[in-house]
């Protein structure tokens, strides 16, 4: 039996653009992916602490070291700059690799989204 686990998450980020007229996707900060073992197209979930707003997307690699945390396409919709998301990815393992699987979580400071 396969089950889905969090596989990466980034707790606790701060919206800093929400740009419409963009490619749908987010773009995160690549020091905050490389810490959180995120790719460049893998599909996240986004929670949005502010609203209650849960959706889906994909990653798209920001600028290092900027602290960039941009919602892209319909996905601006949903949130707003300054609001505090959570973004997660999952994998799909068998049931006993899962049992000891430990997912990359990170807490980066939510006033500037850098790593602590």
């Amino acid at each position: 039996m396969f089950i889905e686990i969090v596989k990466s998450k980034i707790h606790r980020v701060t919206v800093t653009e929400a740009n419409l007229n963009y490619i749908g996707s987010i773009t995160i900060d690549e020091d905050l992916m490389d810490a959180a073992n995120l790719i460049p197209f893998e599909k996240v979930s986004i929670v949005d602490n502010n609203n209650g707003e849960r959706f889906e997307t994909y990653v798209i690699k920001g600028e290092r070291g900027s602290g960039v945390i941009c919602l892209n396409g319909a996905a601006a919709r949903k949130v707003q700059a300054g609001d505090i998301i959570i973004i997660m990815s999952y994998a799909s393992m068998d049931f006993e690799e899962a049992k000891g699987f430990k997912p990359s979580v990170i807490f980066p400071d939510t006033a500037t989204n850098k790593l602590i």
